[in-house]
């Protein structure tokens, strides 16, 4: 067995509630044992390492930033618009946002599910869909809430594969299947800096990724989702993983 401090070192964005009165930060244990599971190792980021100084502190020791989802939706004057959301977490979306910047100029590997894509939607200069559902012309792609988690989070609806892409290196020989959709919001813009990587039967853009970048990748639905059970879910974490410790291994000196 290896020593775990040698695994790379994952950052995990928090999210924030009230519990009990009480302003609340927390993680779900799904994206932490995907990471662990894949080779990593997750160390959850509070809000207030947004603040300049901690952040240039806390960058040299990542090697992968995770931006997980999340029942909050990004502020819509982040993307101009007006109007808020009812939902919103404003300090997970100025600790998303500048972890974004950061590790497109570091180079730091980056995987973001759901709300995290759609942060980097918002970070590259696009725009999302606030209510999906109001469009008729896309499928329904939010969850039944009243369903048991099992149901919630089986496979909802198929996307399809870009040809010549960092998922159709992740997963080669497969260039459709069936993901689970838990999302009210999704992708309506795109920056020039983007690439489409796969997308619903609907249009609907499912994955992106960052040119010119070594691994910067957004999925629409959640891998995570008992990980170690789908062969596609595990290489991408592992696919995560992999880009994390080649970064581990250039710093170095």
């Amino acid at each position: 067995m290896g020593n775990i401090f040698n695994r790379p070192v994952v950052g995990v964005v928090m999210c924030r509630y009230r519990l009990n009165g009480h302003l609340t930060q927390t993680l779900q244990e799904k994206y932490l044992n995907a990471v662990i599971a894949a080779g990593g190792l997750p160390i959850a980021l509070p809000h207030a390492l947004a603040e300049p100084k901690l952040l240039e502190e806390l960058l040299p020791q990542l090697d992968g930033i995770l931006l997980p989802g999340s029942p909050s939706n990004v502020q819509p004057h982040l993307y101009g618009e007006n109007g808020d959301e009812p939902d919103a977490d404003p300090g997970r979306d100025q600790l998303s946002l500048a972890l974004i910047r950061h590790s497109l100029d570091r180079r730091i590997p980056l995987f973001a599910i759901c709300r995290g894509m759609q942060e980097m939607v918002v970070a590259t200069q696009g725009a999302l869909h606030r209510r999906l559902y109001e469009l008729p012309e896309l499928l329904e792609h939010r969850e039944d809430h009243d369903l048991p988690l099992e149901q919630q989070y089986a496979p909802a609806h198929e996307v399809i594969v870009q040809e010549g892409g960092l998922l159709s290196q992740l997963i080669p020989d497969c260039n459709r299947f069936w993901v689970n959709s838990l999302h009210g919001q999704g992708a309506k813009t795109l920056g020039s800096s983007v690439r489409i990587e796969a997308h619903a039967a609907d249009g609907l853009v499912e994955a992106i990724s960052l040119r010119d970048q070594p691994f910067a990748l957004g999925v629409q639905w959640h891998p995570e989702w008992n990980s170690e059970e789908y062969a596609l879910s595990r290489l991408l974490f592992e696919g995560f993983i992999s880009a994390c410790r080649n970064y581990q291994k250039e710093k170095r000196p």
